[in-house]
């Protein structure tokens, strides 16, 4: 079976306390008396899925591929304290199932002996405080399975420069033990390395970034991991198995209800079903997709799947471009989609990138383009035109947004790139490029969990 085993039937549910910190991961007896850490690993797993819609939303309509139509959702596109009044749909749900994948991970990684049960759980635990940090910022710290409740010191929000180094890329070293074979869901050695390389490149350390990246691009083959040959190929429930492109994702299956409520429906926000935002797409990215038309080498309509345009467009958008379909809800599809969080486009850009900004030359930089954008039945780029560093940064930003929309990256290539002024056309505080921590875990622990600037 293509999904994780997620063994959830006689899973006990613990709450403790005031503060999702203090919940004890649903385990499967208690973790005393147990000498299988399976279940518990699966659990990490699982509690995945309750980041997804929140991901998606944060990583789209923040930023200028999405738009909400009704208030207040509206204020992902109004940077100000607004976001606060989202809690209980976005930020909580999402707080709330990385720390109880972090305690499982904590659960396995102490007690089990399973050595590749220990680097799976790293891995989780490493993706957890990742998006613990993009979205929020500082956070709290937890190693432990069974933190004291009694200590409040452990709830204060530690810097995140700290979680990178001290959780993060240790986590993600020792999770590069694990197989490269991409198997079942199942994190391995190249995602842990392409993890690795955009955590170096987040944190502006291209110089580190590059030789993981590298690993993964030039070791990708010998794993079996290549491009489709077919844009339309990477997305769609009937394509997620043995999908040579994705090196890692969130799986889901409808017949497991995941905490997110009602249900990890994140397509059903870009394809126009919700009426907070009948259309979601922003016309920017509409825009961005036709100023690639002088690029397009084939516009013989009578070519299968070509109609002039890029034909990433034609699986990205509706034809009217006001809403996205590369999730398609068609079929039975829409509650069974996996949630990408690592494919190889997404690494060999984020691979030019790294390359750009430790200075290599223009025609080392964009040949790595190539593939995907004559798979997108676009023109190659000239590097004797595109020839400066500045020109070579922006190519690669534009070939992300398009390639990678609605799979949660913009706004995070936004900030990690520095561009979100220019690209968003306004001069935007950087107190809102994060989101706010959940006001109830700063009330229920009477501040020592503090909120974000500017919320």
């Amino acid at each position: 079976m293509k999904k994780i085993s997620i063994i959830l039937g006689s899973l006990l549910f613990i709450t403790a306390c005031s503060t999702d910190l203090d919940q004890a991961p649903s385990n499967i007896a208690n973790s005393d008396s147990l000498t299988d850490y399976e279940g518990v690993l699966n659990a990490a797993y699982y509690y995945q899925l309750g980041t997804v819609t929140p991901m998606a939303v944060m990583g789209e309509f923040r930023s200028d591929n999405a738009v909400m139509d009704e208030a207040p959702y509206t204020e992902f596109d109004e940077y100000d304290n607004g976001l606060t009044a989202m809690e209980d749909q976005f930020f909580s749900p999402f707080y709330t199932a990385l720390y109880k994948s972090i305690l499982s991970a904590n659960n396995v990684i102490e007690n089990s002996s399973n050595d590749g049960h220990i680097g799976e759980a790293k891995f989780l635990r490493a993706l957890s405080y990742f998006k613990l940090v993009q979205v929020f910022g500082d956070t709290t710290l937890n190693l432990s399975p069974d933190p004291d409740v009694y200590d409040s010191s452990i709830l204060v929000r530690q810097p995140a420069a700290t979680i990178y180094n001290d959780v993060i890329i240790p986590d993600l070293n020792d999770a590069m033990a694990l197989s490269a074979t991409i198997s079942d869901g199942r994190a391995s050695k190249y995602a842990a390395q392409a993890l690795l390389g955009k955590v170096y490149a987040t944190m502006g350390n291209y110089a580190s970034a590059e030789p993981h990246l590298a690993a993964v691009v030039n070791g990708a083959s010998s794993a079996g991991i290549s491009l489709q040959a077919n844009y339309n190929d990477i997305f769609g429930a009937a394509n997620e198995i043995e999908n040579s492109e994705i090196i890692f994702s969130t799986q889901i299956v409808s017949s497991v209800v995941d905490e997110y409520s009602p249900a990890t429906d994140f397509w059903n926000w870009f394809v126009g079903d919700d009426p907070k935002a009948d259309y979601p797409v922003d016309p920017d990215l509409v825009a961005a997709f036709d100023a690639v038309a002088g690029d397009i080498v084939d516009t013989d309509p009578t070519t299968a799947g070509n109609q002039g345009v890029d034909l990433r467009r034609e699986v990205t958008l509706n034809p009217d471009g006001l809403t996205a379909i590369k999730f398609p809800k068609e079929g039975g599809q829409g509650s069974e989609h996996d949630w990408i969080e690592i494919r190889l486009a997404d690494v060999i850009l984020l691979y030019a990138e790294t390359l750009n900004a430790n200075n290599s030359p223009a025609t080392t930089v964009l040949p790595l383009l190539d593939d995907i954008r004559t798979r997108a039945g676009l023109s190659i780029l000239d590097p004797l035109t595109i020839n400066t560093k500045p020109l070579v940064k922006q190519a690669i930003l534009n070939e992300r947004r398009l390639e990678l929309a609605f799979e949660g990256h913009r706004w995070f290539d936004l900030i990690r790139t520095g561009t979100v002024d220019a690209e968003m056309g306004e001069v935007i505080n950087s107190n809102y490029y994060l989101f706010p921590v959940p006001v109830s875990e700063v009330l229920a622990t009477n501040g020592i969990i503090t909120q974000n600037t500017g919320y």
